[in-house]
């Protein structure tokens, strides 16, 4: 297949009993502009599948262009779950996105499709394939005051003070990683109890069924060169417009959504601190970033039925098609 636009156009496969599989679901995986949702749609066009996002900034309604989510044509083709449904003003987490991709799966099996999972955050793939340590949600005020301490003191410092308490988690990130690192903190104070500690005891929610996994591993080269190209695209696509929307929102810089890829660069573009070119050379450079980090974490805790290094081909399609028979 050279085009995606003619997958639409070829005969379906047979059809298949799905109870003979028992409660088998794909999983792709890989960094950010990978592939990953071109491969999704060409699969579940194949064998009748809904595809579920593993995408936690896709989840969020306020930045589809940024985030590169599913557009119209592709949501018309096939079923998909779980983009664009979180308003901006909230925090999504692991376990209520592992709530959520449940029952997304339960409800695809009950109409006799296939699920498929698709994204590239490691935390809600690993959540889905061996379960969340119960961790106790952190009060409001409590993660409040641990974002306005980092601010004061900085990666550095506040990493040192985890130390004190939490010296497993405070080895495991780095000082940039503010989010963990307030959800660290936030989690020791809320309970008295190291977050590594929490994460050590037994883990729950795993999807129900057997997973085909899937993984995404473009050459660096061409990855990168993904990577900037479609950041040009989506600034034609409307990103900026998409920006500025989210701006005049006037959310909480903490939030989630504020720190997608490429928001912060745009917005400091909008005020005028800095050009265009400017803004979308180091949003390209912290997507990169990201990408080698996505990429480090596959390889290390990812165990992948196929791995895919190659171009998109129908015979990908074939190859996955092929497994999930012979798994059956």
């Amino acid at each position: 297949m050279r085009s995606n636009n003619k997958s639409s156009t070829k005969p379906k496969s047979p059809s298949l009993d799905l109870a003979q599989w028992g409660a088998r679901y794909v999983i792709i995986t890989g960094s950010t502009a990978s592939g990953k949702s071109a491969l999704a749609l060409a699969l579940a066009e194949r064998v009748d599948g809904v595809i579920i996002n593993a995408d936690s900034m896709q989840l969020y309604a306020d930045l589809q262009v940024l985030t590169a989510r599913p557009d119209d044509a592709a949501i018309r083709r096939v079923p998909h779950r779980l983009y664009g449904v979180i308003d901006g003003a909230e925090r999504a987490s692991v376990g209520s996105w592992l709530a959520m991709a449940a029952k997304a799966m339960a409800a695809a099996r009950a109409d006799g499709k296939l699920p498929i999972i698709v994204g590239g955050t490691g935390m809600y793939i690993s959540a889905g394939l061996n379960g969340l340590a119960q961790i106790p949600d952190v009060p409001m005020d409590i993660h409040a005051s641990c974002v306005a301490q980092l601010a004061e003191m900085g990666g550095e410092a506040f990493r040192a003070e985890l130390a004190n308490f939490d010296p497993v988690n405070a080895d495991r990130l780095f000082a940039g990683d503010s989010q963990r690192l307030v959800r660290a903190m936030g989690v020791g104070r809320a309970t008295g109890r190291p977050r590594s500690a929490w994460q050590a005891d037994p883990q729950t929610g795993q999807f129900a069924g057997i997973a085909l996994s899937v993984a995404l591993v473009p050459p660096r080269a061409i990855l990168y060169d993904r990577i900037n190209q479609r950041f040009d695209e989506m600034l034609v696509a409307g990103a900026i417009d998409e920006v500025s929307r989210l701006a005049s929102r006037g959310l909480n810089d903490g939030l989630p959504v504020m720190k997608a890829l490429g928001v912060r660069e745009l917005l400091a573009h909008l005020s005028g601190e800095m050009s265009l070119d400017r803004a979308a050379e180091l949003a390209k450079r912290d997507t990169r970033h990201y990408a080698k980090r996505q990429m480090t974490w596959l390889r290390n805790n990812f165990n992948a039925k196929i791995l895919i290094n190659e171009k998109f081909s129908e015979s990908l399609i074939e190859k996955i098609f092929s497994n999930l028979i012979e798994n059956s």
